[in-house]
């Protein structure tokens, strides 16, 4: 079988990164017609071309330049050429290896803040195959620029970005979460041109994602709808990244117990809300512009449930952040601490509905199933702490008893919160905790005390009998935390030559 490249770049510069393009691949031998796909380099081969000599720049080995036959015209330019295998099966060209396409699930992810189930991995697209023939060179070129930068960014950085080291750079100019999530605002816009009016553009190209909590490895969907859906999804699972980057303690420099500094709590609560507002506006806007069949061929990752239940947990942990910074103001009331604590209750409650009832079986959706359980037993111990505080503040046998049996919900709670947590740092991928901070740290020292404490004493001021044998209703407070109001950008002025 005879390979050559198809594709060129017609820029002799050595400085434009290796990882940024697409390349097509001409595919021939005797029996088979010309056919093309588009594949994405995880490691690339820098060609400089001339009509007298072939040089060869890669950081590894010049093997590949010497199996391949390299076309051109007399002018220098920049070719790359990267290893690849080739599977005969309508010409599916893949790395599994080396590139984004294939699920791989690690086997740690290290210490865990904020759980974030795994990130949808996009798989190359040949824009120019589809959309060659209704759109500009230009705009063809930019989708296909835009979109690759994002499958070699999520391919090097996906199969490790949910674990808790922070990466700079790595061996081909690497990306941060940041960078990542930048790609992904500057292609939205873009893409977007492409469902603008309806247009039946939205149906000529297959994307495929590679999934996480779905059986199914992977997903292709002819409707650029799921493009978007999918992008949003990615923002957010970036987001909520950053935000388990930030809740990790750090050491201080004081040089007593880790710990996670208010400013980062603050930052935290900022992009918990943006977050929510990438998969509400996921939810409300973008959803319901699929089909009815689409809709529920989507994979589970994309289930409305599980997007829900995200945009919950968002807005959970936030909360959660609030109470703990209400913990540390001497100015903050118990009234104020039970309220946050409550509305933490009904975001967790609210979340576990949401996906009560979803087919997450797979390693990642089990274990996002367990963290929303755990979460939402922990926020129960916390509210029945506080409500129990302040009906022991009332002057009647009663409002003792109750606030007795709302401290002991609270100590049963907290104690199966505990194995919860076991248990979802022993799912697979495995996990830790950080050392303990905030909320919980406060509170695995408080409820056991104050618990046994006032156990002890009313039970010596009033009979048995007087003592309630189940918990008082936790208050209903309106849910004060919202996400962002997030709206899908402008279609690109790079549309406006479009016809």
């Amino acid at each position: 079988m005879l390979f050559w490249v198809g594709y060129c770049f017609g820029s002799p510069c050595w400085k434009i990164s290796s990882t940024l393009f697409n390349l097509c691949i001409g595919v021939m031998n005797s029996d088979k017609a010309l056919t093309r796909t588009t594949i994405v380099m995880s490691h690339a081969v820098l060609v400089m071309w001339t009509k007298d000599k072939l040089d060869v720049r890669d950081n590894r080995n010049s093997l590949y330049a010497q199996k391949h036959k390299i076309l051109g015209g007399d002018s220098p330019f920049l070719l790359c050429i990267i290893r690849y295998s080739i599977q005969d099966m309508g010409c599916m060209v893949s790395t599994p290896k080396d590139s984004g396409g294939n699920r791989r699930k690690p086997g740690s992810i290290g210490e865990v803040s904020v759980y974030v189930p795994g990130l949808r991995i996009p798989k190359p697209v040949d824009f120019s195959q589809s959309l060659g023939d209704y759109l500009s060179r230009n705009i063809v070129e930019r989708l296909s620029a835009l979109r690759t930068r994002i499958v070699v960014m999520a391919g090097q950085e996906g199969p490790t970005i949910t674990r808790t080291k922070r990466k700079s750079a790595t061996q081909h100019g690497g990306s941060t979460l940041a960078d990542l999530l930048q790609a992904l605002e500057d292609y939205l816009p873009v893409l977007l041109g492409l469902v603008k009016d309806g247009s039946h553009l939205q149906y000529k190209v297959q994307f495929v994602w590679v999934n996480q909590e779905d059986d199914a490895e992977e997903t292709a969907m002819s409707n650029a709808w799921y493009e978007v859906l999918s992008v949003l999804h990615l923002m957010a699972m970036l987001s909520l990244s950053q935000a388990n980057l930030l809740l990790l303690p750090r050491t201080s420099t004081d040089g007593y117990q880790p710990k996670v500094s208010e400013e980062n709590r603050r930052a935290s609560v900022d992009i918990f809300l943006k977050s929510a507002g990438y998969l509400d506006c996921a939810v409300r806007h973008v959803l319901p512009q699929l089909p009815a069949e689409l809709r529920r061929n989507l994979p589970v990752d994309l289930a409305e449930g599980v997007l829900r239940a995200l945009c919950l947990q968002a807005l959970g942990q936030g909360v959660d952040i609030q109470l703990g910074m209400a913990i540390d103001s001497t100015k903050a009331t118990l009234a104020v601490k039970r309220r946050l604590a409550c509305e933490m209750v009904k975001y967790w409650q609210q979340a576990q509905d949401n996906i009560m009832n979803l087919p997450l079986s797979n390693g990642w959706g089990e274990k996002h199933r367990l963290y929303v359980k755990w979460k939402y037993v922990e926020a129960k111990a916390a509210a029945y702490y506080y409500h129990g505080l302040i009906l022991d503040e009332g002057n009647t046998e009663k409002s003792h008893g109750m606030a007795v049996a709302a401290l002991q919900a609270a100590d049963e709670y907290f104690k199966e919160s505990k194995k919860l947590c076991e248990a979802f740092n022993a799912a697979p991928p495995l996990s830790r905790n950080p050392p303990p901070w905030g909320t919980m740290k406060y509170l695995s020292e408080k409820i056991p005390k104050d618990t046994s404490s006032k156990v002890r004493i009313n039970r010596d001021l009033y009979s048995h009998e007087r003592i309630m044998e189940t918990a008082p209703t936790l208050p209903d407070f309106a849910l004060a935390l919202k996400p962002d109001e997030y709206q899908l950008p402008q279609v690109s002025p790079s549309w406006r030559t479009e016809t």
